[in-house]
C-alpha cells in the first residue's frame, strides 16, 4: 500500500471529523467536486451486487486521494470511519488500539476525552465508498475495454499484411507496454503463436522490431520459448539487432537472453559471429548508454558456453573490454568484469588479458574501489595472468601497486576465500624478489593515501 498524498482538489472543510465546519451530505459533496470527479464522466454505482471498498482499495492501490478519507493513524484510507467526542474521526480499528494501548486522548489534537464512546461517520463512509466505487468502475470498464482491443489486434494480425500488420503491431505493441490485463489477454488468447509465427527468414525488421518488443513484455511458457528457439528466428533477432534502434536492440538481448535461460536451449544457437559483434557494438556504443547493461549481461549469459567464449575472444573483445572499464558505471563494470573473468578461464582468454597492456593496471586499481564481487573478478583475473607469466606479469603488477592492495584485501572484512586467493598471489608475487625489495614495493602508505 502506498504512501497516501492528498489530493490537489482536496480543498475540503465541513466535514464532521474533518475540521470545525458543517456536515456534508453526498448530493452536495459530488456537486461541489469533493469526490474529485472521474475523468470522461462520473460512472454510477447501480451494479447488481455490492462492490466490497477492501478489494477497491487494494486493487486501485492509489496513490493521490483527499485527504479526509486517510485515517490520521495509519495514513491509509479508512473502510470504517468513527468519531471521536473531539470530533476528529479515525479508522475503527486503528482508534481501538490506540485505546487498547491505555491511550484516552485523541490521537490528532491529544485533548483529554470526556466521553469515550465513538459514532460511525456514515455519511464520510458513504463519500468514501461511492468515491472509490467510481475509480473502480471506471478502471474496471478501461480494462475490459483494452482487454477486448487486444484480442481484436491478435485477431487481425492474422489477416492483415504489409503496412496494415506494422500500424496493427505497433498498437499492440503500445497496448501491452501499458496495461498488465492486456498482456494476459494476448497470452490467454493464443497471441503469442501468432506473434511468434511472424518472424522468420522473410519477415522485415519493421514487423520483426515491433513483435520483438511485444514479445518481450509478456511471460512466455516454455513451448513458447521452445518455438522462438528455431534457428530461423534467432537469426532474425540477430539482424535486428545489429540494425535496429537502440530499444529494438535492447529488446533483442532481453528475448534472446530468456530464451537461453531454457534447459532445452542449444548452445550453437547462439555460436554466430554476428550476434557477438552486434553485442560488442552494443557495448560500445557511448551515445546510447542504456544499451550497455543489458548487452553486458546477455554477454555474461552466453558465456557460460565455451565454444562462445573462443569466438568472442577472437573478435577482440578482451582488449576492448578492458579499455572501456574505466568509464562505466558500478553496475555496467560488475557485468563486464564477470564477462573478463569468464574469458580468463580459457588459454586463449589468459592470453588475450595478458597481452592487453591496460589489463593489470586497471585490475590493480579496482581492488577495494567499488564492490566484493568486483575485488573478487579482479583477483582472479590477476592470478589467471599472473600464473600464465609470473616473472613478466608479477613485475608490472608489483609496480602497479598489487602488494599493497592485496595486503589490504587481507586485513579486511571480505570473505575469508578472497582473503586466501589475495595472499597466494601475493606470495606468487613475491617470488621474484628479495624480502627487502619487496617490502619496499609494497608503497602501502600512498595506497592508503
Amino acid at each position: 500500500m502506498p504512501m497516501y498524498q492528498p489530493s490537489k482538489r482536496d480543498m475540503v472543510v465541513g466535514f464532521e471529523g474533518g475540521g470545525d465546519g458543517q456536515i456534508l451530505d453526498l448530493d452536495t459533496a459530488v456537486k461541489d467536486g469533493v469526490l474529485g470527479g472521474v475523468d470522461g464522466g462520473v460512472v454510477g454505482t447501480g451494479v447488481g451486487e455490492k462492490l466490497d471498498l477492501r478489494k477497491m482499495i487494494q486493487e486501485l492501490d492509489l496513490c493521490e486521494v483527499p485527504t479526509v478519507f486517510i485515517c490520521p493513524i495509519s495514513l491509509e484510507p479508512m473502510q470504517d470511519p468513527v468519531t471521536l467526542c473531539t470530533g476528529q474521526t479515525y479508522e475503527r480499528n486503528n482508534i481501538l488500539k490506540w485505546f487498547n494501548l491505555g491511550h484516552f486522548t485523541c490521537p490528532t489534537t491529544m485533548q483529554e476525552l470526556w466521553d469515550d464512546s465513538i459514532t460511525p461517520n456514515t455519511t464520510l463512509y458513504r463519500l468514501i465508498y461511492t468515491w472509490f466505487s467510481q475509480k473502480y468502475l471506471l478502471m474496471k470498464k478501461r480494462s475490459e475495454d483494452v482487454q477486448g482491443r487486444a484480442s481484436e489486434l491478435v485477431e487481425t494480425l492474422k489477416k492483415v499484411k504489409g503496412q496494415a500488420r506494422v500500424h496493427a503491431l505497433k498498437e499492440l505493441h503500445h497496448v501491452v507496454a501499458v496495461h498488465a490485463t492486456a498482456r494476459k489477454s494476448v497470452i490467454d488468447g493464443g497471441g503469442v503463436s501468432v506473434l511468434s509465427s511472424l518472424l522468420g527468414p522473410f519477415t522485415s525488421h519493421a514487423v520483426g522490431s515491433e513483435v520483438i518488443g511485444i514479445l518481450v513484455s509478456l511471460t512466455l511458457d516454455s513451448e513458447s520459448k521452445k518455438n522462438l528457439m528455431q534457428p530461423a528466428k534467432i537469426s532474425l533477432m540477430v539482424d535486428i539487432l545489429n540494425e535496429g534502434s537502440i530499444e529494438t536492440k535492447i529488446n533483442c538481448t532481453r528475448l534472446i537472453e530468456s530464451l537461453i535461460e531454457e534447459k532445452d536451449f542449444r548452445s550453437e544457437i547462439i555460436s554466430s559471429h554476428s550476434l557477438l559483434v552486434g553485442l560488442m557494438r552494443l557495448v560500445k556504443d557511448k551515445r546510447h548508454s542504456n544499451g550497455i547493461c543489458p548487452g553486458l549481461s546477455l554477454l555474461r549469459t552466453v558465456c557460460f558456453y565455451k565454444e562462445v567464449k573462443i569466438l568472442l575472444v577472437s573478435i577482440g573483445a578482451v582488449s576492448q573490454l578492458v579499455e572501456l572499464l574505466s568509464g562505466m558505471e558500478h553496475e555496467c563494470l560488475e557485468l563486464a568484469l564477470c564477462v573478463l573473468d569468464s574469458l580468463s578461464s580459457i588459454p586463449e582468454g589468459r592470453v588475450a588479458l595478458k597481452d592487453c597492456v591496460s589489463t593489470i593496471p586497471i585490475m590493480v586499481r579496482l581492488l577495494m574501489r567499488i564492490s566484493e564481487s568486483c575485488t573478487q573478478y579482479a583477483l582472479s583475473i590477476l592470478w589467471s595472468v599472473c600464473k600464465l607469466a609470473p616473472e613478466e606479469c608479477s613485475s608490472i603488477a608489483v609496480d602497479a601497486g598489487l602488494a599493497a592492495k592485496l595486503l589490504l584485501v587481507i586485513q579486511s572484512g571480505c570473505n575469508p576465500i578472497l582473503k586466501q586467493q589475495a595472499a597466494e598471489l601475493l606470495k606468487l608475487c613475491s617470488l621474484n624478489y628479495s624480502d627487502t625489495i619487496f617490502i619496499s614495493k609494497c608503497k602501502l602508505t600512498r595506497t592508503i593515501q
